[in-house]
């Protein structure tokens, strides 16, 4: 018996060109319900949701991710990683905040903050709505800090751009199963090598197929071509995160 749900899940494509078309208030705010819904650690609900509605904010996140293609979407979100709720209430209740500034904690927003972002997107594809879910609004975070207004025990995560897709691209071809999922403990088996090149080979075939931006590439060479790029991209992270009050122990 098929599965919607699963059908649809693993049918997932980022979203690059859109629709000259604005999603609708409700839509936003079906999108940020089921945000609300998504698991979270010990129901902390560690994780702030911004939509981002200003022109001149939109095109500062774009030179920010290095990705002009996301003023074309409906809608954008911030996903934050967010202990200053939690913070008040321990202020006003006269607990001391202590654990609020681990690293465990802050671990427990990221966690939050993910799984809610995830919720966003499936839940736009389940509209027929598309996307990209964006780290790159960490090439500079304290840009980010500063154009949304987050004090401490705030932190910018994830964007995400969602629209009426205006294309659908081919879908990308994941690692084989027995490179990533293993029983009761970690092993690359001894068929590694060979599972990778055979991966590589169905990667470099994809790309050559697309019907845009068709290039070549394997993953592997993708893999490298990452631990090759620049060294001081996003190398003041853990600063600016302790500097939010985040991980001082």
């Amino acid at each position: 018996m098929s599965n919607s749900i699963i059908t649809q899940l693993s049918q997932h494509r980022s979203i690059r060109q859109f629709e000259d078309k604005p999603l609708s208030s409700r839509q936003v705010t079906e999108l940020v319900d089921a945000a609300q819904h998504a698991s979270t650690s010990t129901f902390s609900q560690q994780y702030s949701v911004i939509s981002v509605t200003d022109p001149e904010m939109l095109k500062e996140i774009a030179k920010i991710t290095w990705h002009p293609w996301m003023l074309n979407g409906g809608h954008y979100f911030v996903m934050v990683a967010d202990q200053y709720r939690n913070l008040r209430i321990a202020q006003a209740q006269g607990v001391d905040p202590y654990i609020l500034h681990s690293t465990d904690k802050f671990l427990a927003s990221v966690f939050d903050t993910a799984i809610a972002t995830e919720n966003i997107m499936v839940a736009a594809e389940s509209m027929g709505l598309g996307g990209t879910i964006m780290g790159s609004i960490l090439n500079n975070p304290r840009k980010m800090i500063q154009l949304l207004k987050l004090p401490e025990m705030r932190f910018p995560l994830l964007g995400i751009v969602i629209g009426y897709p205006k294309d659908k691209p081919e879908l990308k071809p994941r690692l084989p199963k027995a490179s990533m999922h293993f029983e009761n403990q970690y092993h690359l088996n001894a068929n590694f090598d060979r599972k990778l090149a055979d991966y590589d080979r169905l990667t470099s075939a994809y790309y050559h197929s697309r019907t845009s931006n068709d290039r070549s590439e394997t993953f592997s060479h993708h893999i490298v071509a990452e631990l090759s790029g620049n060294r001081n991209l996003r190398s003041d992270l853990f600063a600016v995160i302790r500097a939010q009050g985040f991980m001082t122990h």
